[in-house]
């Protein structure tokens, strides 16, 4: 963005809210005669003014890279915007109280970008650590907010190369098989030989036969079937009338 004289004014003299404005007293560059100007702080740019119904500003003042500290003179309320720098200028100012110098300071030490810069990190990291209590309460994250690592940046995986998983993986004898390649649970070509399949990719191995169980496990399981209906119906019975004793007196309660 470009800047001139013009562009300056305008946004000296626009109707943009002031940060801080007010009468302050600035001693001259070469002169050390203090002299009476309107100031006007809008972002990092403080304008100063002949008079206070002027339409253009003296001078602007970019509060970048600067400091703001108090100064003895021997005027009262007096304080020193100094930059960094063997040849660079310090404008120093006087207040015409105490409470408008405190003001003054403060105000002109939060509106370099630096300050809001330093501000901005300060939130992101309380906010960080405001997800990590979150997280942490539900469970899902775990440790410090430093120890969290960021992806690489570098080229990802494409995801048709990796093999895609079954949503319920098959299951013999009861147990999840090992083998859970897709189309493992085809038979074998009797084509091909040689533990390989026609395209020359090694077949995995075949299938356990399954285990037939013996009688008397099957009439274990019957008699367990048998009596699992009975037995329901007890516990449902039993735990039916305690609730109904419970709700009973509660509702003698609540009269």
């Amino acid at each position: 963005m470009k800047l001139n004289e013009r562009s300056l004014a305008f946004y000296a003299t626009c109707d943009s809210p002031a940060d801080n404005a007010g009468f302050l007293y600035k001693r001259g560059e070469r002169h050390t005669a203090y002299h009476r100007r309107w100031f006007v702080l809008k972002g990092n740019m403080l304008f100063y003014f002949e008079e206070r119904e002027s339409r253009e500003p003296v001078g602007v003042i970019v509060l970048e890279g600067c400091t703001v500290e108090l100064c003895d003179s021997a005027e009262e309320f007096t304080f020193a915007i100094r930059f960094g720098g063997a040849k660079s200028r310090t404008y120093v100012l006087a207040a015409e109280s105490q409470a408008a110098m405190e003001a003054w300071v403060k105000s002109l030490s939060r509106a370099s970008f630096d300050y809001m810069r330093l501000v901005v990190r300060e939130l992101e990291k309380q906010l960080e650590e405001m997800r990590w209590g979150l997280a942490g309460g539900c469970g899902g994250c775990r440790g410090p907010p430093g120890s969290w690592k960021l992806k690489p940046s570098g080229p990802e995986r494409s995801p048709e190369r990796l093999p895609a998983l079954p949503a319920i993986l098959p299951k013999e004898n009861g147990c999840a098989v090992w083998n859970n390649v897709p189309g493992a649970d085809r038979l074998p070509e009797t084509s091909s030989c040689g533990g390989h399949d026609g395209e020359g990719t090694p077949r995995p191995p075949p299938l356990p036969p399954r285990r037939r169980a013996s009688s008397s496990e099957v009439g274990s399981a019957g008699a367990a079937v048998a009596e699992s209906p009975s037995t329901f119906c007890q516990l449902h019975e039993r735990y039916g009338r305690e609730v109904a004793r419970l709700r009973q007196d509660w509702l003698e309660r609540r009269r």
